[in-house]
């Protein structure tokens, strides 16, 4: 059984999240705990929550074993875009874009 745990609208690229989900898919929960612990990237603390939201939502809700689960799948996607303007030379302005991600973890039983 999968649980799931998801957190939507983050300030951080799906580009940079996905780099720091490739770390740690498919490998155990206290092994991808370390990781994400060790890890000096923006988007890993936050994805450190979502495990371990994950885990007690596998462990509180559908009755699992914690010391069997193991991250099965870490989906990162697009969210809206926040889109800023900055001032620039010449009375022009120019786009900033400040994108968002949905963020997903789910855990299962091995």
């Amino acid at each position: 059984m999968e649980v799931r745990a998801l957190l939507k609208t983050v300030r951080v690229s799906s580009k940079k999240a996905s780099l720091v989900a490739n770390l740690f898919r498919h490998q155990s929960t206290a092994n991808a705990i370390s990781i994400l612990k060790n890890t000096n990237k923006k988007s890993a603390p936050i994805f450190l929550k979502i495990l371990n939201s994950a885990i007690s939502n596998a462990v509180n809700n559908h009755g699992l074993d914690a010391s069997k689960l193991y991250v099965s799948n870490v989906m990162v996607n697009e969210g809206p875009t926040l889109k800023r303007f900055q001032p620039h030379s010449q009375g022009r302005a120019t786009r900033i874009l400040k994108r968002t991600s949905h963020l997903s973890v789910m855990v299962s039983e091995r």
